[in-house]
């Protein structure tokens, strides 16, 4: 559970802690009439976790109340999405189909109360007696029907005398309220339909305002959590149960923010148009936010809970940049998959000097990522190289293969070009090459000074795959529909060529392909004949790139690099500060951005400076740490003060804490609003940096690890950062890093 509990916890707790629950019971009750999407997924993360969080029960309950768009299908793809989150619903389905009887039965109770009637008025009629927001609403003359004829007319309803429309049960509530859902609400409307489940049983259907605050009644739910959209609807919920007189232990609706993402759209009815027009291949099309989509396009569960869990949970309405998302996904691979080469465009090089054939171990992990595991990579007389690799006439700060300039091949070895072979029409069909045998990766005494290393495949021994690049389905902020739709979100390299271990070995089903992106085994078309990856996203955004801004952009404009493409220009009071934290504080472009445009988080850090003289570390706590915090609560909420912030800051640039265990420290000032100080002292988090305490932590490790040892004394350096990282996490993050990085270098030595 979050350190920083959200305002639907606080409620959660305070019902409990008054006794008004013994337990807590919510439900997620989706309609089956789509495939549940990112927005699905957080209102799942939300109930279930409540529920979890107070030992209580969440209930998956089918709102199948519209016999005409829901299907079985449906019902199994949010059965299987929750399951996919790692919830847990007893393998037990509600349905609303199954309280039909118990709904009518309700119903028939509220008209011999004379609080329901059987209205007979055309649906333009309806709309129009309704009234305005300026203007009330009037009954018709059907209003005063006795009991005696509106009981017999819905028994009639119910046995399918009426046409659809001939007729509605309404509620007999208010037709002059302020709130114009509880004008007389409809609580059942005539739908001659098949349904699903029920059969042709019955030709009546409750209203969504009827049937849900019921079922949740009738389920034992305490806390109805629903999106903003029904915040109005809240009134016919409490109306409902309250003039029924369920009283005892009712359930109570509380709502929330519902999720936006821009560049997507989250209407099942316009993902359903999408469906059914072609435009993508299914409900399970990688480039749709459904939750189906981004499991075939190789998202994992953890990183859709880490990114519900960061946008937190709001009062109101916002829209989350989708680079948010797609950096969830990229910080959960990070440390998971391993690394491999594939080559997308191919051009060959042929290395004229080398001769024979050799296996180079080669790592699946980088040395900063505590995992292990590597494999043979084949290298030949023969390679393919990505044709961007090379060029023959290259801009300056072109820093792989030319025809002067040498390049390292990853995990292998530098190469020169000799010659350029063209076709005809000049087009480049091969480089011819020579290696120089003293530069392999890892003994290099060459002596051969080059700026990068690029990824390759044996041609002999490389595996012919599809790989499928998806890009964002729509090139606009706010897309409408099909209009909106990027021309560019598929494209399929039918010939790309990935080194053998990836089809071979497999040691998962998902990689990192060097410097192309993460991808993923497509679990539907992969065969060991057609193996098919798709592209789950790059290793950075790079929207941006595709729209750069204009030279008469702003200085601000130029140096931030927005999702979509366009930067709104800056106030002049925000280009002022931004000059003044890029120029005068030395802050990065992003960072200086952040502030400038956020005037809380600007006055916070303004008066965080007036206490402590660290601007950049001021600036990094506070629109990373803060900024979070300020997401989820109003500034005048926050239980710590912009002094503590500089406390801390002090603390992290004295080194009496690190900037690893200051997260701590912060997590802890959030939830009490204790002085960092005292919590450092309370918990004993100070650093350590005494070589007497940190030094036999290092030689404990070093013994664990004599393979590793070995390969950096044979001249992999960059093995340091892997006992670094080693000596930190034993020590829980305490120890100085740059005492650790010290030591460490000299007992390598």
């Amino acid at each position: 559970m979050s350190e920083s509990k959200d305002f639907l916890r606080k409620i959660v707790e305070e019902d409990l802690k008054s006794g008004k629950y013994k337990e807590i019971t919510t439900r997620f009750p989706p309609e089956p009439n789509g495939f549940p999407h990112i927005g699905h997924a957080k209102s799942i993360v939300i109930n279930f976790g409540i529920a979890r969080d107070y030992h209580g029960h969440c209930n998956l309950r089918m709102d199948d109340t519209n016999p005409t768009k829901e299907d079985t299908k449906y019902v199994e793809a949010l059965k299987d999405a929750v399951e996919w989150l790692g919830f847990d619903f007893d393998n037990n389905v509600y349905f609303t189909s199954d309280y039909f009887p118990k709904l009518y039965d309700y119903a028939i109770e509220l008209i011999k109360m004379g609080k329901a009637y059987v209205d007979s008025l055309t649906e333009e009629e309806i709309r129009e007696y309704r009234g305005t927001v300026t203007q009330a609403g009037k009954r018709g003359k059907y209003a005063e029907r006795s009991v005696e004829e509106n009981l017999d007319l819905f028994q009639r309803m119910k046995k399918g005398e009426f046409k659809d429309g001939e007729h509605v049960l309404r509620a007999k509530i208010d037709m002059s309220a302020a709130n114009m859902k509880m004008r007389d609400p409809l609580l059942y409307r005539i739908r001659h339909a098949h349904h699903f489940r029920a059969g042709d049983e019955w030709s009546i259907y409750p209203m969504y305002d009827f049937a849900h605050c019921l079922s949740d009644y009738i389920e034992g739910v305490s806390h109805s959590i629903c999106t903003l959209e029904f915040e109005n609807n809240r009134d016919i919920y409490d109306w409902v149960l309250d003039t029924l007189g369920l009283k005892t232990a009712r359930p109570y609706q509380h709502e929330f923010a519902r999720l936006g993402i821009n560049h997507t759209v989250m209407s099942k009815r316009k993902l359903l148009e999408l469906v059914q027009g072609g435009q993508v291949s299914g409900w399970d099309d990688p480039r749709l936010p459904t939750i189906a989509g981004y499991k075939r396009k190789g998202y994992t569960a953890e990183s859709i809970l880490n990114f519900c869990d960061q946008i937190g949970i709001a009062k109101a309405n916002s829209m989350v940049d989708v680079a948010q998302l797609e950096f969830s996904i990229r910080d959960d691979l990070n440390t998971k998959v391993p690394r491999v080469m594939c080559v997308l465009d191919p051009l060959k090089v042929t290395i004229e000097n080398y001769e024979g054939h050799e296996e180079i171990d080669a790592s699946y992990y980088p040395d900063d990522v505590p995992k292990e595991g590597s494999r043979k990579l084949p290298f030949s007389r023969e390679i393919y190289i990505e044709r961007d690799d090379f060029m023959e006439n290259p801009p300056k700060g072109y820093f792989r293969l030319t025809p002067e300039q040498p390049v390292r091949l990853k995990h292998a070895y530098i190469i020169s070009c000799k010659e350029i072979i063209k076709d005809a029409s000049g087009n480049i069909t091969e480089i011819k090459a020579k290696y120089h045998p003293d530069s392999k990766s890892g003994s290099d005494t060459s002596g051969i000074k080059v700026k990068s290393a690029i990824h390759w495949v044996s041609a002999n021994e490389a595996k012919t795959v599809e790989v499928r690049l998806y890009d964002r389905l729509f090139s606009t902020e706010a897309p409408e529909g099909v209009e909106d739709i990027n021309p560019d979100s598929l494209r399929i390299i039918k010939n790309a060529l990935v080194e053998p271990a990836v089809i071979t070995e497999r040691p998962d089903v998902r990689f990192q392909f060097e410097r192309q992106g993460y991808f993923y085994a497509d679990p539907i078309d992969y065969t060991d004949e057609k193996p098919v990856f798709n592209k789950i996203v790059g290793l950075k955004d790079s929207w941006g790139k595709k729209t750069k801004t204009t030279k008469s952009a702003p200085r601000a404009q130029a140096k931030k690099v927005q999702i979509d493409g366009e930067v709104a220009a800056m106030s002049d009071h925000e280009q002022t500060l931004f000059d003044k934290y890029t120029g005068e504080f030395g802050l990065n472009s992003e960072v200086a951005d952040t502030l400038a445009r956020d005037e809380h988080l600007s006055k916070f850090y303004e008066e965080s400076l007036s206490v402590l003289n660290s601007p950049v570390g001021l600036a990094n706590i506070v629109t990373n740490e803060v900024a979070r915090e300020l997401k989820q609560m109003q500034a005048s909420e926050l239980k710590f003060d912009a002094k503590q912030i500089a406390g801390l800051v002090k603390m992290i640039d004295d080194t009496t804490i690190s900037s690893k265990i200051a997260k701590q420290v912060f997590e802890e000032m959030a939830k009490t609003g204790e002085d960092p100080s005292q919590i450092v002292e309370a918990k004993g988090l100070v650093q350590i940096s005494d070589p007497a305490k940190i030094l036999p932590i290092i030689d404990e490790i070093i013994a664990k690890n004599p393979d590793n040892v070995a390969k950096f004394k044979a001249g992999n350096t960059k093995l340091l950062g892997f006992f670094v990282g080693q000596v930190l996490k034993s020590t829980g993050g305490k120890a100085n890093p740059k005492v650790v990085n010290g030591l460490v270098h000299e007992k390598l030595k």
